[in-house]
């Protein structure tokens, strides 16, 4: 029995998260004149977006005239492990220079040249120069952008709901059912189109660069539910560099600049490690190499006392550090009081972005339930098994567009819509049980559980024994939940919130172990110590359905105009991402 009133609201298209790539899905709905809903469980102006510093990726040809969209696209392919879909990249990087056209029509703060051209910087494994940035906070510039240019076209957006069901009959999308955070309220919205873009599933690990409660792999649950299906779940970035402390802020990135500037790695007995593992580039290592060795020095005995390696910069001029590297420097003085023109940092790596997602199509990211898409972290297909550093914001920009596009067009298609009474008191059901559910199990620690689980046996390192043992203690995860209490106060509906970011944790680290048993290789961020090399036979992305439903999608051969363009490319004088 439903105890909270239900907010009846209609819409062409629903779309879930208030990121990026959600509000410029939406924005090219409002600007089509189709009626567009945003609802998310964050304040649109916080979103994970903000977070993103180092920069956006077009082929602009501003600093290097010889700069173009196919080698952006080798670029992209070579860094990928080959395990990118080469018709996505294509999209995004013919695409790109057309999504930094559009911000700079929103009026996107650019950093540029003193003749007015867009600034453009190395960053990661790029041919040229590229990398369009404004000052180390691109992504809260570009968050800021999105969010004016949704308030101009008045676009309603909700950012105190919680979306636990897609709404499907007959594999076909008609709506969502969810609840107010502040209230308790609930939400029924009946949809001809839904798109996703509710992040990744980096809250999953111990580590994690994401804040709390956000990338709990909310999409994974949601997309599942619906009839959709995950593609390379196993295939998660981790960043070398991840704060140990405070232990509520643990995973908090210091920023790649910080070895790029000349920061120094070292051991607890205050050895520069990287000279074992690159001894060529050193600190200015590949993020996945770095993050290796890292993890290598404190596994074999060699890292400090919390767990951790220390990055120093204090060798550099403290006017350099103030200059370049005033983020790191305000960050480290207001969570540790700690003084880097003085003192190290100690770090150990942090699990920072999710490659894999959703399936979808990659001429439209539609997922194969009729009127669902994805888009952004939530989606699959650009990145592989190593992200170009700077693919991330393009890539949200790009397919924001399409999808808003393409979900206009399915919703003007539609001469009726069939709905169905049982998926709607499915969803209502679902939130009434756990409403009422008063064990002795509590939410938080079961997240800490399960965050545990993952660290230790899918962490930057993985072998047989250590998956198979997360499987089981998965297992007994999901046997603690039956006995879950939840108990929401005056203070808000948080607690339930809390039950639901579990419940699709567990999806989704499931589908991370059982893509990571089945990869039984070694490529890109994915490390097992049982299976060193990369496999040729394995240049296939692996698509989950449910528990130990894994099927290989065979990826297709490179363009030729593109493969020609492929090659290993020197990082010397850049900040290899």
């Amino acid at each position: 029995m439903v105890t909270s009133p239900e907010h009846q609201i209609a819409t062409p298209v629903l779309v879930i998260g208030t990121g990026g790539s959600g509000l410029r899905g939406a924005i090219e709905l409002a600007e089509r004149g189709i009626d567009v809903l945003v609802v998310g469980k964050r304040p649109k102006a916080d979103a994970h977006t903000t977070l993103a510093a180092g920069g956006i990726n077009a082929a602009l040809s501003t600093m290097d005239a010889e700069d173009s969209w196919h080698q952006h696209a080798a670029d992209t392919i070579t860094e990928s492990y080959l395990l990118a879909r080469p018709d996505t990249v294509r999209v995004v990087t013919e695409n790109a220079a057309r999504g930094i056209e559009d911000l700079e029509r929103w009026g996107m703060p650019f950093a540029r040249e003193s003749d007015g051209r867009i600034s453009q910087r190395f960053f990661g494994a790029h041919t040229y120069r590229r990398t369009a940035f404004a000052g180390d906070y691109t992504g809260l510039e570009i968050q800021r952008t999105l969010v004016n240019r949704a308030a101009q076209l008045r676009i309603r957006i909700i950012d105190t709901c919680y979306v636990t069901r897609i709404l499907v009959r007959d594999n076909v999308v008609f709506g969502a059912y969810g609840f107010d955070l502040d209230d308790g309220g609930r939400y029924v919205i009946r949809a001809d189109a839904v798109i996703v873009a509710a992040g990744g599933h980096t809250r999953i690990w111990r580590r994690t660069s994401s804040r709390r409660d956000e990338n709990t792999g909310d999409a994974f649950r949601l997309a599942v539910l619906a009839g959709g299906r995950i593609r390379d779940p196993e295939l998660v970035q981790f960043h070398p560099s991840g704060l140990i402390e405070p232990e509520n802020a643990a995973g908090t990135l210091v920023s790649e600049a910080a070895r790029g500037e000349g920061g120094i790695l070292r051991n607890a007995a205050g050895e520069r490690f990287m000279v074992r593992y690159d001894p060529q580039r050193m600190e200015l290592s590949t993020r996945d190499r770095v993050a290796l060795a890292a993890y290598t020095e404190i596994k074999e005995g060699r890292g400090t006392p919390n767990g951790g390696v220390w990055l120093d910069v204090s060798h550099l001029p403290r006017e350099t550090i103030m200059r370049r590297l005033p983020r790191v420097y305000q960050t480290m003085l207001e969570m540790q009081m700690l003084d880097i023109t003085r003192d190290p940092v100690e770090i150990a790596p942090t699990a920072h972005y999710s490659m894999g997602g959703v399936w979808v199509r990659p001429e439209d990211h539609g997922t194969g339930v009729e009127g669902l898409y994805a888009i952004g972290e939530a989606s699959s297909g650009l990145h592989g098994a190593n992200r170009l550093g700077g693919n991330s914001l393009i890539e949200l920009l790009v397919y924001g567009r399409i999808v808003g596009e393409a979900a206009a067009r399915y919703s003007a298609s539609l001469s009726t819509q069939r709905r169905s009474e049982g998926a709607l008191s499915d969803a209502r059901a679902e939130i009434d049980t756990l409403l009422t559910a008063d064990g002795r199990e509590n939410v938080r620690a079961l997240q800490r559980v399960l965050r545990n689980t993952m660290t230790e046996h899918a962490g930057v390192v993985r072998v047989e024994a250590g998956i198979r043992a997360g499987l089981s203690e998965l297992d007994e995860v999901e046997d603690r939940m039956a006995n879950l209490g939840v108990h929401p106060d005056a203070a808000g509906f948080q607690d339930l919130a809390h039950a639901f970011d579990l419940k699709s944790s567990v999806i989704a680290a499931r589908a991370t172990l059982d893509a990571a048993l089945e990869r039984r290789e070694t490529r890109g961020c994915h490390n097992r110590s049982d299976y060193p090399n990369v496999d040729p036979g394995l240049r296939a992305n692996l698509v989950w359905s449910g528990p130990g439903r894994l099927e290989r999608e065979e990826i297709p051969d490179v363009p030729e105009d593109i493969a020609q363009l492929m090659r290993d490319v020197s990082t010397d004088g850049k900040l290899v991402e």
